[in-house]
């Protein structure tokens, strides 16, 4: 996004301001023209109308003199600001006029004059047959006597002065709508500084984040939606961040943990063919051959296992069953290796079944990663206990070793895939580093936790917990 929503937004403001002056220029001041000259009309016709019926009506009725009346229209004009009040008989001849006296014998007839042109209105506009410099609105009201029109009763009033005050209503029209436009202006502005501003940012972090720069940093200091946004933003970029960094990790320790064996297989084949190697240690450095290629299929292996377990969401096939037996069957199978170390294993179970509720394969693979690690970083002639404990509805398994321990600073790294601590590495050359990734990945499966102790020089013990089958608590009730 450039400047487009902006400038969109601009010319918006500013057509919002032409067509608001256009509309009270034009549609404004034509509805506020029209009401006026209407309510005017009215007015004038009501006293139109009462001159008819009072004082001209009198004067037909031979009640009053044509002086008399002349001077009450006079009166009349200077209250409605000097109105022109004029009476003329069916014929044109004007009686009376507010505005002047008439001299002796002086007679003033309107040529046409024709009161039907009205039609069914009352008034009209315009400069009344000539009679008027400027354009009039003229009001008509019949003067009756012995039920015959005598004569009319005829208001003008120039529109000029109905325009003065349609033009001052225009004008505070004008000054609503500039301060609408300035109320509007703080909106657009305000719009800038919450909306458009932070919008900015986050779509050019977007942009950066786009093309690889994960490393780019913005901030909307906003606690609304638009602050909310640009900090998931910013921590889906630390995360993807992040995930790139561990998958370069990942490839590089792949790298390292297949270039490794391949090359020590090379060299020794190539030794044997080229005849570097005799004949008669062939059997020696072949075994050597087998134990690297065994190492190369458990990491293979080991990798396929991580990646389903990820990939499918870790399909767990629960029951019930006796998780003593099963750390048996698995002490069991590392007696050969125990017996080569000297290394004795103790077990401290809580009665003599206890049964969990989990993945029974799942928990043995487990067990297998968790006693395979101890042996590997346990001295010679020393022990290992696997106990295990029951503590509200849960059962605890412990593995403890009395090895080399982990150092504090690689505890919270030891569950990372590849991992391998310096000591590790200098103590054992065939692990992969996987073990206890997967171990990690089948505990939180099954949503249950796993945790290390260790002390440099004293030893390791990990602890995972595995909810208590229903079964069991039906037989403690019992």
């Amino acid at each position: 996004m450039k400047r487009t929503l902006y400038l969109k937004f601009l010319l918006a403001y500013l057509l919002f301001g032409i067509f608001g002056f256009i509309v009270v220029a034009t549609f404004v001041y034509g509805m506020t023209y029209e009401r006026l000259r209407r309510d005017k009309a009215d007015n004038m016709y009501r006293v139109a109308t009462q001159i008819a019926n009072t004082y001209a009506a009198d004067l037909y009725n031979s009640e009053t003199s044509l002086e008399t009346v002349h001077q009450q229209l006079v009166s009349l004009s200077m209250y409605m600001d000097n109105s022109v009040i004029w009476i003329v008989n069916p014929s044109g001849r004007l009686v009376l006029d507010s505005s002047r006296v008439f001299k002796q014998g002086e007679e003033i007839v309107i040529k046409d004059f024709d009161p039907t042109v009205i039609g069914t209105s009352y008034y009209t506009t315009g400069d009344f047959w000539g009679q008027l410099s400027e354009e009039n609105l003229s009001v008509f009201a019949p003067i009756t006597a012995n039920y015959k029109v005598q004569a009319y009763v005829i208001i003008h009033e120039p529109i000029s002065a109905i325009k003065a005050s349609a033009n001052t209503f225009l004008d505070i029209s004008y000054l609503m709508l500039l301060v609408l436009f300035l109320l509007s202006l703080i909106i657009l502005i305000f719009f800038t500084e919450l909306v458009y501003m932070p919008l900015r940012k986050i779509t050019t972090a977007t942009e950066q984040y786009a093309v690889g720069n994960m490393s780019y940093e913005f901030s909307v200091e906003s606690e609304d939606e638009m602050g909310y946004l640009a900090a998931s933003l910013a921590y889906m970029a630390g995360e993807i961040a992040r995930q790139e960094d561990d998958q370069r990790k990942f490839i590089a320790n792949v790298s390292h943990d297949f270039r490794s064996p391949l090359t020590s297989i090379k060299g020794y084949l190539v030794a044997m063919q080229d005849g570097t190697i005799p004949p008669e240690m062939h059997d020696r450095y072949l075994g050597i051959v087998i134990n690297e290629t065994d190492r190369l299929t458990k990491l293979t292996n080991e990798m396929l296992t991580l990646n389903n377990l990820n990939t499918k969401g870790m399909l767990l096939d629960k029951s019930d069953f006796d998780i003593n037996s099963i750390i048996r069957t698995v002490a069991e199978s590392f007696e050969g290796t125990c017996l080569n170390k000297n290394i004795a294993i103790n077990l401290v179970l809580t009665d003599d079944k206890m049964f969990v509720s989990a993945d029974m394969s799942k928990i043995q693979q487990v067990l297998y990663n968790l006693v395979d690690n101890a042996i590997k970083f346990s001295n010679k002639n020393s022990a290992i206990k696997i106990e295990t404990t029951e503590k509200h509805n849960k059962v605890f398994v412990s593995v403890k070793d009395s090895g080399i321990g982990i150092p504090k600073d690689d505890q919270k790294l030891i569950f990372d895939r590849f991992y391998k601590s310096d000591l590790s590495r200098g103590k054992d050359k065939k692990g992969t580093g996987l073990g206890l990734a997967i171990v990690k990945e089948i505990i939180k499966a099954h949503e249950e936790n796993i945790n290390v102790i260790s002390t440099e020089g004293v030893g390791t013990e990990f602890i995972f917990s595995l909810p208590k089958a229903k079964s069991m608590d039906a037989d403690d009730e019992e």
